[in-house]
């Protein structure tokens, strides 16, 4: 009886061990891939600013539609400046301003056009990709635009590009994603990431900044 006993102790002390070491591992576990999914959903929010501020460079407002950038990307073209001549070391210890030279003809700008596509990204990127969140199994981001205005009364053009958290940690513990959403709402944060506001003009600053 005594060995049956010191046996059913000793498995329940095992299992006691198991749970408190999974107490702590699940939330770490969950941490760096939380972390890992982060920084890629952000790196993809950061190209999607970056094409949203090319389009309203060509067309002075912003687009809340995936398909008016994609189409942007590879259809249109901006502006490259191209630098001909160069100022020598001993020009400008004798005075000599780039403004001067370009009177003076000594050097030259001239402005060029480059495809979108190619002067925003690497070749090969797979722009078709860019509205799509990481991890999420093909979810699209949430986009959005329009304009606001300020407390001096003055109308400025925003976007605002989201997805909740629940979408790009798919897959990962439930209560984790629950914990992450409480905290967020308890600060009162937009429980995800995004980059823009439609609510104010915030410079398209990420929440993660």
């Amino acid at each position: 009886m005594k060995t049956v006993l010191q046996i059913i102790l000793t498995i329940a002390i095992i299992y006691l061990g198991y749970l408190c070491y999974d107490s702590i591992k699940k939330p770490i576990d969950f941490q760096k891939e939380y972390n890992k999914r982060k920084d890629k959903v952000i790196e993809r929010l950061e190209e999607i600013k970056d094409v949203e501020v090319a389009y309203k460079s060509v067309y002075q407002k912003y687009t809340g539609s995936f398909d008016t950038l994609l189409n942007f990307l590879r259809n249109d073209s901006l502006p490259l400046v191209k630098k001909i001549g160069r100022l020598t070391d001993s020009m400008i210890e004798a005075g000599m301003t780039e403004s001067k030279a370009l009177a003076l003809g000594i050097i030259s700008r001239d402005t060029i056009r480059i495809s979108a596509k190619d002067s925003l990204f690497k070749e090969n990127y797979a722009i078709d990709s860019l509205p799509i969140v990481p991890y999420s199994g093909g979810v699209m981001f949430e986009l959005g635009a329009g304009t606001v205005t300020t407390g001096s009364g003055v109308k400025v053009h925003v976007f605002e590009c989201k997805t909740p958290n629940e979408v790009f940690l798919k897959g990962l513990n439930k209560q984790e994603i629950i914990n992450l959403n409480d905290r967020a709402f308890k600060l009162e944060r937009y429980p995800g990431l995004k980059v823009g506001s439609l609510e104010e003009a915030n410079n398209n600053a990420g929440n993660w900044e």
